[in-house]
């Protein structure tokens, strides 16, 4: 059913589906521009390892939310939220089309579902006990706070486990979202097999490989960030740091990666599986359809 809310498309889908090629053929069409809402690409200097498309790529096709943050400091979901919808808004300002493109749920949800995120001020002194210990203990001390916040949570994410026990230690527990949409939103997910998308993330990881991503991790370090931090990033740089620190082989470092991609497969379909929203796509002309159908279903 149509609403008086301006139009954001939504293309999402697990890791190496092709969402951000899909994407800028979409919005070459549709005369769109769009919105990244990838964790990682938000950074300045995490190009190959967070697949960061380039300008050709792009295709003249204008995007946003990408290279915004120094490394340095924690982008939350707060603030990507603000700048999201600043700009969706923005664009449909322009008299285009915004294309909100990426797997992180988080950061999909905070904007499609306007989340009112709980407000905590950031304990400096919990954050540096926190930070000393790796997601496995993170995850553990969550659960004995908010058992039930913690079967939602990746539980590798060192990060948003940190935040989420800053929450629950000052409320007592990490609250239920409330919703505050401000656009109707169509979900479009890219369907993938399970073995052609295995396929895609070792043949993803050996281009990443040559195109330079253990020196791009070097260069990282040198700005200068800690291994800690480093490692925070997930990954391809949390296993590409712990080989430059000489902790694991080459072998060990490559295995994880594939390892750690599949398990991240794993959450974001844990969490896309359960909307009931999302039209599960094959190819291109799926797409237009539904689009086609979604805007002139505005207009009626």
């Amino acid at each position: 059913m149509s609403t008086n809310k301006p139009k954001l498309i939504v293309i999402l889908g697990p890791t190496a589906s092709g969402k951000s090629q899909l994407s800028v053929d979409l919005a070459q069409e549709f005369n769109g521009e769009i919105i990244s809402a990838d964790s990682r690409q938000v950074y300045r200097g995490l190009d190959i390892g967070s697949n960061k498309i380039t300008s050709n790529e792009m295709k003249n096709v204008v995007h946003h939310l990408i290279d915004v943050a120094s490394p340095r400091k924690t982008f939350t979901v707060i603030r990507f939220q603000k700048l999201a919808m600043r700009t969706a808004q923005q664009i449909i300002c322009r008299g285009r089309l915004p294309f909100l493109v990426g797997g992180s749920p988080f950061y999909l949800y905070a904007v499609t579902e306007g989340w009112q995120l709980p407000p905590s001020s950031q304990d400096s002194q919990l954050r540096k006990e926190l930070f000393k210990k790796n997601p496995e203990e993170l995850f553990r001390i969550l659960k004995q706070l908010d058992p039930v916040y913690a079967k939602k949570i990746d539980p590798s994410n060192s990060r948003r486990l940190i935040r989420a026990i800053e929450i629950a230690k000052t409320l007592g527990h990490v609250p239920p979202r409330q919703s505050y949409p401000l656009f109707e939103s169509l979900f479009l997910g890219i369907d993938c097999p399970k073995d052609n998308l295995e396929s895609r993330i070792i043949k993803r990881l050996d281009r990443r490989l040559e195109k330079g991503l253990i020196e791009e991790v070097k260069k990282i370090r040198q700005i200068p960030i800690s291994w800690k931090r480093l490692e925070a990033f997930g990954l391809e740089y949390r296993w590409t740091a712990r080989y430059l620190q000489n902790k694991i082989d080459y072998s060990q470092m490559r295995r994880g990666i594939i390892k750690d991609s599949l398990k991240l497969v794993r959450h974001q379909m844990n969490w896309f599986k359960k909307d009931q929203r999302i039209n599960w796509i094959e190819n291109q002309n799926q797409s237009r359809k539904l689009i086609q159908d979604f805007l002139s279903n505005s207009l009626s």
